[in-house]
């Protein structure tokens, strides 16, 4: 039997849209019974650059075009995560004992009305805009650690900054 510390970490690329009002896109996931919330992210194919993977994945997700969507940031380093030891070998054939994960930052130049979450392969059952704070109350708590850091990395550019004391 294969130790789960001896697994590797999917490639993955993630995205934090934001729409003209500063607030987050996050989907609830379809497979899941809790209320699971995320934002839009997947793997990497073989020989796919991160941010092409990303714009895929949005569209793949979301519905949303490359056209709606500006690059405001991308993530400076990779963040991972473990999957909780009752969801390994239950996710993703067994292969990976969690994600290593690029994220990007766009700005979504759309209307709500170009989001359609009703895809070839649905992956939400309903989304919403949230504040960024709000995001890692929402998620799992096995990804709650790694939504304060996608905080962290993207605090200057969702002006999370606290001004400097005079």
């Amino acid at each position: 039997m294969t130790q789960h510390a001896d697994l590797p970490y999917r490639p993955c690329a993630g995205v934090m849209l934001l729409n003209r009002h500063g607030l987050v896109f996050v989907g609830q996931r379809l497979d899941s019974t809790a209320e699971a919330w995320q934002m839009p992210q997947g793997g990497i194919d073989p020989g796919e650059d991160a941010l092409d993977a990303a714009i895929r994945e949005l569209g793949e997700e979301t519905g949303v075009v490359p056209d709606l969507v500006e690059l405001i940031a991308r993530g400076g380093e990779e963040l991972r995560y473990d999957l909780p030891d009752d969801l390994i070998g239950k996710l993703w054939k067994g292969k990976w004992r969690g994600q290593r994960q690029h994220w990007f930052l766009f700005r979504f130049l759309g209307e709500d009305h170009d989001i359609d979450i009703r895809t070839h392969e649905p992956e939400f059952r309903t989304w919403r805009w949230v504040e960024p704070a709000e995001l890692p109350a929402l998620i799992v708590p096995f990804k709650r650690e790694l939504y304060g850091h996608i905080l962290e990395m993207f605090a200057e550019p969702l002006g999370l900054r606290d001004e400097p004391a005079n």
